[in-house]
């Protein structure tokens, strides 16, 4: 839809993309999420298409994924065999409210920085341990864990004129051993809840991250794959009530319900998993 109050597009300089931030503004890659609703508040586009910002780097850390990186890309990228959980980069797409043609054009920043609580990008970001990179507008940056950022429906921690700018996923993680668990209302609808679970082989942990369901998501550390007991004990303990969210797509008794299901099956798969391959 059209935006009737933005009066101008403007395009950053690389250097500093947050220069002469001013209330109103708005970052805008591949807008999908600011163009598909009145946003009455918004003044200037910032627009991020053409900062040249690579999409994927494989590192000897791991992978830097860009935040103007496009779904479709996401989804159709070569990672290597060894990096057992790459699959939920492909399958993280995939939980997109969204067909192939926002694929091409949503970017992973964007859906981030939109922070609803079904947000796969941010799922796939926590489950595997990310850390994002933020420039801020006096062009200092700052790094911080995924799963600090989102703090609520539609809010993160994210300052007036500052920008996320890389997930970065270490090799560790990316070769992790995981299983996923998601229900919507209908086939390609939103996310009610997504759970995704991995394991390191090395260590031996177990994280569970909890998504869609609750209002931010929570992550679930073992130093070893818990009992089931175990697990809903620590759900009961970590997941206050009031932290699952309450939409036309789930009730917080029907998010709570199916997470508990969930989350003890996907602790059972990775266990038979691990006994599997020991």
């Amino acid at each position: 839809m059209d935006q009737n109050t933005i009066t101008a597009l403007l395009n950053p300089d690389a250097t500093n993309p947050g220069a002469d931030w001013q209330k109103g503004d708005a970052w805008l890659a591949g807008g999908t999420f600011l163009l598909s609703l009145p946003l009455p508040q918004l003044r200037r586009f910032r627009d991020l298409s053409n900062m040249g910002w690579a999409s994927l780097e494989i590192t000897e850390a791991g992978l830097e994924i860009g935040a103007t990186c496009l779904g479709v890309e996401l989804l159709e990228f070569d990672y290597p065999k060894e990096w057992t959980a790459g699959g939920l980069l492909g399958d993280s797409i995939r939980a997109f409210l969204s067909g192939f043609k926002v694929w091409g054009v949503a970017t992973v920043g964007g859906n981030i920085c939109t922070s609803l609580p079904a947000g796969p990008m941010t799922t796939m970001a926590c489950a595997l341990d990310a850390e994002y990179l933020l420039i801020s507008p006096d062009g200092s940056t700052r790094s911080l864990p995924a799963i600090d950022f989102v703090t609520g429906n539609n809010a993160n921690v994210l300052q007036p004129g500052e920008l996320l700018r890389k997930v970065l996923i270490s090799g560790t993680a990316l070769r992790r051993s995981y299983a996923t668990r998601r229900f919507s209302l209908t086939k390609a609808g939103r996310s009610s809840i997504f759970l995704v679970g991995t394991t390191e082989s090395e260590s031996g942990e177990f994280l569970l991250t909890v998504s869609a369901a609750t209002i931010h998501p929570v992550h679930i550390r073992f130093s070893a794959i818990p009992s089931a007991t175990e697990l809903v004990a620590a759900l009961n303990e970590q997941i206050s009530f009031d932290l699952y969210f309450d939409d036309p797509n789930g009730s917080p008794e029907h998010r709570k319900h199916l997470t508990y299901i969930f989350a003890v099956e996907i602790r059972d798969e990775l266990a038979a998993n691990s006994s599997k391959g020991s």
